[in-house]
């Protein structure tokens, strides 16, 4: 996928299309994808990062989807850098984030996270914190390395979701996304190679589900009629590449009902290349399948404006600007409704005012020191 220049009518007139999620009109198509960054010592969000979303919001960004957030359960996270969405100086350092990014002229949602297993006892912020998860086993298949989760520690971290989401609207975001996605706590339910329960919670695609699903009605609940609700989720995990939740349209269908039926407003589906077809027979990718399936609206992401081997770049190397013919084509037939750049825009805050003003050329490469600051 080499860079080409669409024509300048094209790109602007696809991508500058309004777009309503439930209550909530995004200005535009362009939204950033969720990027965990580690600059919030103490998990506050500060000053710099306030400003690295206003940048971006400035520029053009439509949505601005928050890193990864943790709710408030003691086994949420593993660092004492990635930010809270709990606790009084967390969240004043977020309404301030919020503000800015509306001043800039953008929406924004946080997303509240969970990483269940994927926690180490012993880590930040919370110590002596065990890992939890369904049956307590990793992504990788390690067991005894945490705990299964009993109906108290559910109940806890469904609650934990709804307060969290509960503060987003008092602090005045635009809506939430749940992060279900990539072998974090909600998808390790999601997934049988890492729910191996024989509860409610526990056996076919649906009881999967029911945990998600859970988290959605509380979350529901607790908010506004018309405040947005988003769901992420993927089939690949972080340790699990080619992990799949379902091998067919019907499969998928039986996992995304159920979270549809319990409020979820759009569906944000994590692919590592957004061009790729999720199933044979269709050249629809995952967030193709799940707006036919579901009827919501779609973000699709995975390598959007990168030129280069999907793993190189999420390891750390960098990658070629990449066209986005394609991605224009998807968005003009409404294979799905807005488009999650990652780290494209990562590494150059201009890349919407660039893209939408048919400044291709000026366009950066990614580069993995892009990384190491809050340009």
């Amino acid at each position: 996928m080499t860079a080409t220049t669409p024509a300048a009518s094209r790109a602007a007139e696809i991508l500058s299309r309004p777009i309503a999620l439930n209550g909530l009109t995004v200005p535009n198509r362009i939204a950033m994808a969720p990027m965990t960054r580690m600059f919030s010592p103490g998990g506050v969000p500060g000053e710099d990062v306030l400003s690295y979303y206003a940048r971006r919001a400035a520029a053009g960004v439509g949505l601005i989807v928050t890193e990864g957030t943790y709710v408030g359960h003691e086994s949420a996270g593993s660092s004492d850098r990635v930010p809270r969405f709990h606790g009084e100086e967390q969240l004043a350092g977020w309404a301030k984030v919020a503000d800015a990014v509306h001043a800039a002229g953008g929406t924004i949602v946080p997303q509240l996270w969970h990483i269940g297993m994927v926690r180490k006892q012993g880590e930040p912020p919370f110590a002596d914190a065990p890992a939890v998860g369904p049956s307590g086993i990793r992504v990788d298949g390690t067991e005894g390395a945490g705990k299964a989760m009993t109906q108290r520690d559910l109940d806890d971290v469904i609650g934990a979701f709804a307060e969290a989401a509960a503060a987003a609207e008092r602090i005045g975001f635009d809506g939430v996304e749940l992060h279900g996605a990539h072998g974090y706590l909600l998808d390790q339910f999601l997934w049988a190679g890492t729910n191996r329960r024989t509860d409610a919670y526990g056996g076919d695609a649906v009881a999967r589900t029911k945990f998600a699903a859970e988290i959605v009605a509380a979350v529901r609940e607790t908010v506004s009629p018309d405040f947005p609700v988003i769901f992420r989720y993927s089939q690949w995990k972080q340790e699990a590449y080619r992990a799949r939740l379902a091998q067919t349209p019907q499969e998928l269908e039986a996992i995304l009902a159920p979270l549809t039926a319990a409020g979820v407003d759009a569906f944000h589906a994590s692919t590592r290349r957004y061009w790729l077809p999720e199933f044979d027979g269709s050249d629809l990718n995952l967030a193709g399948w799940t707006k036919k399936l579901t009827g919501r609206p779609t973000i699709t992401v995975g390598s959007v404006g990168l030129d280069g081997d999907f793993l190189r770049a999420f390891a750390g190397e960098g990658a070629a600007v990449g066209s986005i013919d394609n991605l224009l084509e998807r968005l003009e037939r409404d294979e799905f409704d807005l488009v999650a750049v990652g780290r494209a825009l990562l590494q150059d805050p201009q890349w919407a005012a660039k893209v939408l003003g048919n400044r291709f050329e000026e366009l950066q490469p990614y580069d993995a020191a892009a990384l190491k600051t809050l340009s």
